[in-house]
């Protein structure tokens, strides 16, 4: 009876040796192929290995679409972050003291997981942690993280992974240089340099002429005291009827408006700015007495004609107020 039971915790003892050796043989096999070539490219049979209980080492799975054929524009475009989170974490790590593996599954090469899993849309990341080991969890299963906010940085799911990785070893993402934009940038700022101080003699008197800023400036104001942001934001409608088979022009009530009727305000707007100007800058200037009598009576007419119709249509929008002003 004695050696019975010694006989049995010797084969206890063995297969426990044996499940531990294959653990840490398996880790150490597969992070020497990712020295070579990192995140490791897997297939059904190599994914259902890795994935096996028991592993003391944390694999990190991306399941993806990469064939045109699919459809998978996010996969094909997270695939260079994932490159990067791979090499970054292998580069900082290459000692392997994390135990941490980086692999890609294609849907061409692992239709079968796809299946098993019952995965509808990808890329999905799957996240494996150790079953024995200081670092155990007591669930084999994988933590799943879905790109459901669409597009992803290689640092926003570098952070979800490190979170997820016991070890104190996490080796920061670093992203190579690109001297190609370094170049492109160089080469635009010195053509944009080289522009101005070709072209500036034509183009700062231009810049500094005080006519066009005041037209500019003028512009604007008149665009958005008329109620151009308003159209915007509230999505008017052009114009209107009137129930009578007619068109309306004008909107009644201080909260609403047509596009058209902004149109109108800002061209009344116009005019008596443009009248006003005259009078204050262009009539004093006038050698000719006559002449100069001339055009303050017409502008004054006509500042008289906008202000009439400008009150005319206050009236429209507020059918309460009592004032009004000839002709209109």
């Amino acid at each position: 009876m004695r050696l019975l039971n010694v006989f049995t915790f010797s084969i206890f003892s063995l297969t426990a040796l044996a499940a531990k050796k294959t653990a840490v043989d398996k880790y150490q096999e597969y992070h020497s192929r990712a020295l070579s070539s990192t995140p490791l490219r897997l297939d059904d049979a190599l994914y259902d290995h890795l994935t096996a209980s028991p592993r003391n080492h944390t694999l990190a799975v991306l399941l993806t679409a990469l064939e045109t054929k699919y459809g998978c524009a996010l996969c094909r475009e997270f695939q260079p972050e994932w490159d990067l989170i791979a090499r970054s974490w292998l580069k900082g790590d290459k000692t392997g003291q994390s135990r941490v593996l980086y692999g890609t599954l294609d849907f061409a090469d692992g239709r079968g997981v796809f299946q098993r899993l019952m995965l509808q849309t990808a890329p999905v990341l799957l996240l494996f942690q150790p079953t024995v080991g200081p670092n155990a969890k007591l669930d084999g299963q994988p933590i799943r993280y879905d790109f459901n906010n669409g597009p992803q940085s290689a640092e926003q799911v570098y952070a979800y992974i490190a979170r997820h990785v016991a070890s104190d070893v996490r080796p920061p993402i670093v992203r190579p240089v690109n001297y190609i934009r370094i170049v492109a940038v160089t080469t635009a700022v010195l053509g944009l340099i080289s522009f101005f101080s070709v072209a500036s003699p034509y183009i700062l008197p231009i810049i500094q002429n005080r006519n066009l800023w005041a037209a500019i400036s003028l512009i604007a104001v008149l665009l958005f005291t008329s109620g151009h942001m308003f159209n915007h934001i509230r999505k008017v409608p052009y114009v209107a009827g009137d129930g009578k088979g007619g068109v309306s022009y004008f909107a009644g009530g201080f909260s609403n408006q047509f596009g058209l009727e902004t149109q109108i305000i800002a061209a009344m707007y116009g005019v008596l700015s443009f009248a006003t100007i005259s009078l204050a800058l262009k009539v004093p200037r006038m050698a000719d007495p006559r002449s100069q009598q001339v055009a303050v009576f017409v502008w004054g007419f006509v500042m008289l004609g906008m202000y009439s119709f400008l009150l005319n249509v206050f009236r429209v929008k507020n059918g309460g107020y009592p004032f009004w002003l000839p002709p209109f």
